[in-house]
């Protein structure tokens, strides 16, 4: 099972900080990736970090301000979320593959990828 937290109200310009973990299974063998939906939208994926959290990608629309990272050790993934607008709200839903081997790239932001999903955590950006 994965377990999304830290979604909150948050100001335009700010930041937050996601969390992914699971506690059943070891993340190190996966490909790990956040979507978000907003109401009346379809899912969107946002990132994704390869298994060994070596290699990642980005939605054109966060890249730069929104960072992932995963730490095997702890079998967590973290999407760091910064210079927050309007338009990142959403309820963000964390979704692994098991894909020991490939690389991340725009394949891991399509949610016909993905295994496992969370039952997601609520961003709302507003002032």
């Amino acid at each position: 099972e994965l377990v999304e937290s830290g979604g909150q109200s948050a100001l335009p310009g700010g930041f937050l900080t996601l969390t992914c973990t699971s506690s059943a299974f070891q993340l190190d063998n996966y490909v790990v990736a956040w979507f978000r939906q907003a109401p009346g939208t379809e899912r969107e994926g946002v990132s994704c970090v390869s298994a060994s959290g070596k290699s990642t990608n980005y939605a054109d629309s966060v890249k730069d301000r929104f960072s992932i990272a995963k730490d095997n050790d702890k079998s967590i993934v973290f999407l760091q979320m910064k210079r927050l607008k309007p338009e990142d709200t959403g309820v963000y839903y964390c979704a692994a593959a098991s894909r020991p081997s490939r690389a991340a790239g725009d394949w891991c932001r399509s949610a016909e990828s993905m295994d496992l999903w969370g039952r997601g955590t609520t961003v709302t950006v507003s002032s």
